[in-house]
């Protein structure tokens, strides 16, 4: 995990638009550069949070944080207009996988690798209440997360109803869904999955075309997000390849 400590050195990062995925400040310590630094995230749309002491002390590096700590991406961020921009390049249809609050990093990064090995020409997260590119997310993905774009996004909802606009089925994966295999999709096509526990949100799925379920045969009623999100993709790879 890239870090910035240091009052300073974080504040100039806020200023010159270095991608940063959150700031940590030490508690009850919003006064000075530190509510000023607060106060150029927020402007910034980057999440802010309240730590102890110990926390920041333990992510240290330097021992000298100053009570702020930024966490950044290992690479930087595309957009989804760059997603977009390699299919049209390869003279394909886009598949593009969305990821709705996927916490954990492993979760995320094995989902970047599948969506690489299966030729998906990029990933979308959110902002808030994801896992992000972390270098544990990175070594997760088996350095797939250098090969195919990341974009991270300040609403789903919005980006699915752009998507939508540019002629892309957007197919979430529910197990109140349709049964996978008897779904027709294919074509140009952006995969909901949710994290596990909570799942897809509700109005991510009111906005989705499809929603699809993956049959289960035996006691455990559903599968590691990861998993079903492998499953999901080479089964649109596949319809793919037949048009």
């Amino acid at each position: 995990m890239n870090r910035l400590e240091g009052r300073n050195a974080v504040l100039e990062a806020l200023k010159h638009g270095v991608p940063i995925d959150k700031i940590l400040i030490r508690r009850g310590e919003f006064t000075g550069t530190l509510r000023l630094i607060a106060a150029k995230a927020r402007e910034a749309g980057v999440p802010v949070s309240e730590t102890d002491a110990r926390k920041l002390d333990e992510m240290s590096q330097s021992r000298n944080h100053q009570g702020v700590v930024a966490i950044c991406p290992v690479k930087e961020y595309a957009d989804v207009s760059d997603i977009l921009r390699i299919a049209a390049d390869k003279n394909e249809e886009p598949f593009i996988i969305i990821l709705d609050s996927v916490t954990d990093t492993y979760n995320l990064g094995a989902v970047i690798r599948t969506a690489e090995a299966c030729g998906a020409h990029g990933v979308i997260i959110p902002k808030r209440r994801s896992a992000t590119l972390t270098g544990m997310v990175s070594k997760s993905s088996a350095g797939a997360a250098e090969y195919i774009p990341v974009a991270r996004v300040s609403n789903i909802v919005n980006t699915i109803e752009s998507l939508k606009k540019q002629n892309i089925w957007i197919v979430a994966a529910d197990m109140s869904g349709t049964d996978l295999y008897e779904t027709e999709i294919g074509g140009a096509v952006a995969l909901v999955v949710g994290g596990e526990g909570a799942g897809v949100a509700r109005l991510i799925k009111e906005k989705s075309d499809f929603i699809v379920k993956i049959p289960m045969f035996g006691k455990i009623p559903s599968l590691n997000s990861s998993v079903a999100a492998g499953v999901i993709m080479y089964e649109i790879v596949r319809r793919r390849a037949r048009r």
